[in-house]
C-alpha cells in the first residue's frame, strides 16, 4: 500500500461515503444520515519482515451489542477528541493497550455509513513491530493478526445475506480459519480492496 494515495492526516475526504446502503439501498435510505453518530475505526496494518498484518479483535460477548464481532479497534469521536485520528488512536489504547509511539497514521479511508446509525472515519495507520496488545475485558476478548494479503485478496471475499429487523440485509463476509470477518468489518476492508487493489 501507498501512503501517498491516502488522504493525509487532517484533510477532510470528500469521496462519497460507503457502507451498508451500497449494498441495501432500500434497507439504509430510511435512515437520517446528517444524524449520524460520528466515530473512528484505526485500520492497524503492522509493517512485518514476513508480510503486513492487519490487527483485528473480537469483541466481548458481554457487550449489548454486537457482542462477539471481529472489529476493528475504534468508536465514537468524542467532543475531547482533536480529530478521527485522535479518537481512532484513544480507542486502540483503550480496547488493546496499543501504544501510540509504535503507531503512525497514513491516512483515511472515505466514512463508512452504517445501518446503525454512525458514520465511520477509518483511519489506516502503519503499526511498527515491537507493540504489544492488552486486551480491554470489558470490550474485547481476544486480539490477532491476519495477512493483509487474505484480506486484500478478492477471492476470500464473500456476499452473504441474513434478514435484519424483518428485511434481507447482504454484506461481505471474510472467513479466516475459525473466525468470520464481517458486516462493517469486512465492509471497511472491502472499501479499501476497491479503492487500491482492485
Amino acid at each position: 500500500m501507498q501512503a501517498a494515495a491516502l488522504p493525509a492526516d487532517g484533510q477532510e475526504n470528500d469521496a462519497p461515503e460507503y457502507g451498508d446502503h451500497r449494498l441495501n439501498a432500500g434497507l439504509v435510505t430510511k435512515m437520517e444520515r446528517s444524524a449520524a453518530r460520528e466515530a473512528a475505526v484505526l485500520v492497524p496494518v503492522v509493517d512485518r519482515d514476513e508480510g503486513a498484518t492487519v490487527i483485528l479483535t473480537t469483541r466481548t460477548r458481554a457487550l449489548r451489542k454486537h457482542s462477539g464481532q471481529v472489529a476493528f479497534p475504534g468508536g465514537a469521536v468524542d467532543p475531547a477528541d482533536a480529530s478521527p485520528e485522535a479518537a481512532a488512536m484513544r480507542e486502540a489504547f483503550e480496547e488493546i493497550a496499543l501504544d501510540p509511539a509504535y503507531v503512525t497514521p497514513v491516512g483515511r479511508l472515505p466514512r463508512y455509513l452504517t445501518t446503525t446509525g454512525f458514520r465511520i472515519t477509518p483511519i489506516v495507520a502503519i503499526v511498527a513491530p515491537g507493540f504489544t496488545s492488552k486486551p480491554n475485558p470489558a470490550e474485547v476478548d481476544d486480539v490477532f493478526e491476519v495477512p493483509l494479503g487474505f484480506l486484500m485478496d478478492a477471492a476470500n471475499h464473500r456476499r452473504e445475506a441474513r434478514e435484519f429487523e424483518g428485511l434481507l440485509r447482504h454484506y461481505y463476509a471474510m472467513p479466516f480459519g475459525e473466525r468470520l470477518i464481517w458486516g462493517v468489518t469486512a465492509g471497511i476492508l472491502r472499501t479499501l480492496y476497491e479503492r487500491y487493489y482492485a
